[in-house]
């Protein structure tokens, strides 16, 4: 049985400076660039019977440098779409607020500009994951995307609810691998690089 190997995007500008980076699409900076390469020397070993990466650059650019090439470029690993929140930090909006905000509890932005649910995230990866339980027999599957949305498909793959992704910190251009034990899903190792 194959697992299943998660990879966050190598750093951008705004990963970085802890901006929200969710529809912006940001390449990746000389030291994303770097990551990847790396990344690749970590994955070396294993054969993937399919790649999955996010449409944004910045995670395809991972693939190829990491050289994983996407067998199929998946829609629902794009990153969380935060409306309003798009390109400010936790510490503005926590300002803004006058209170600590945090994405896994309080949602992205209401209002006129609204972004997206962790349950409709969690919605996206549960079809993710059920695409990928079909190919597991194949071999290994990776999926290249975007931390938040990794860490969802993370905290479903164990059957917790999508706001239990905060339990599984991801850094840029590290990756982390979801299995089996007795038949039950796993986290098999994280925040690898």
């Amino acid at each position: 049985m194959g697992e299943i190997v998660v990879v966050r995007h190598g750093q951008t500008e705004w990963s970085r400076s802890g901006q929200h980076t969710g529809v912006t699409d940001l390449p990746l900076l000389p030291e994303g660039e770097e990551q990847a390469r790396r990344l690749g020397g970590a994955l070396a070993g294993r054969t993937f019977g399919q790649v999955w990466a996010s449409p944004r650059q910045r995670a395809g650019r991972t693939a190829e440098l990491a050289g994983l090439t996407p067998t199929a470029v998946d829609e629902d690993l794009v990153e969380v779409d935060y409306g309003g929140y798009e390109g400010r930090t936790t510490a503005e909006i926590s300002e803004e607020l006058g209170r600590q905000w945090s994405v896994w509890r309080d949602g992205t932005v209401p209002g006129d500009t609204p972004g997206e649910t962790l349950a409709a995230v969690g919605a996206r990866v549960d079809r993710v994951l059920d695409r990928a339980r079909r190919h597991l027999s194949d071999g290994d599957v990776a999926l290249v995307a975007h931390g938040h949305v990794l860490r969802v498909l993370t905290a479903r793959w164990l059957g917790l609810a999508p706001e239990d992704g905060r339990l599984f910190a991801l850094p840029a251009g590290s990756y982390g691998v979801l299995g089996h034990e007795h038949g039950r899903p796993v986290l098999n190792s994280w925040g690898l690089t």
